[in-house]
């Protein structure tokens, strides 16, 4: 289900946003910033600073999985069944190695959540269905303007926003 295309759109994101189902019914968002395909189908995501996002998913595995490139405005929704893999799991020192290949060991992951994809679907900018003309080019160039890239580049370190 995850193809090379979808693949490529999770490791050019920065961020994901994993939805989830709280007791109460009431929907739960959260960003996540370690994550990646984990190349048997599965969508892996450290569990670093995510108690509620958590709880939700032993409530209720239901979740749906957001991540979009800034720069092209384009990317993939999933939907999928959420699991928590804790040590004493026999994938999670597996899991946990292959999150530590992201980031090292600069955050603990005392768990990881595993998404295994029922649904998948492109996310993209409103700007290409309403502009049938428009070129990833044309949003990137637009991207680049909106969120100030080239301000912050040459600003860098006289940046206050910038650590």
């Amino acid at each position: 289900m995850i193809t090379a295309e979808v693949s490529q759109s999770i490791e050019s994101s920065v961020l994901c946003w994993l939805a989830t189902i709280a007791p109460d019914g009431s929907p739960n968002v959260s960003p996540k910033e370690v994550f990646m395909h984990d190349g048997n189908g599965r969508i892996i995501v450290a569990h670093i600073a995510s108690p509620q996002t958590v709880r939700n998913i032993e409530s209720n595995p239901l979740v749906c999985l957001s991540f979009i490139d800034v720069f092209t405005q384009k990317g993939h929704k999933v939907r999928g069944i959420a699991k928590i893999l804790r040590e004493s799991h026999d994938r999670y020192p597996e899991q946990k190695a292959n999150l530590a290949q992201l980031v090292g060991d600069t955050f603990p992951i005392p768990a990881v959540i595993e998404v295994e994809p029922t649904a998948i679907e492109e996310i993209i900018a409103p700007s290409y269905r309403m502009f049938p003309h428009t070129t990833t080019s044309q949003m990137v160039q637009q991207a680049l303007a909106t969120y100030k890239v080239t301000e912050y580049q040459n600003q860098g370190q006289d940046n206050p926003n910038v650590d």
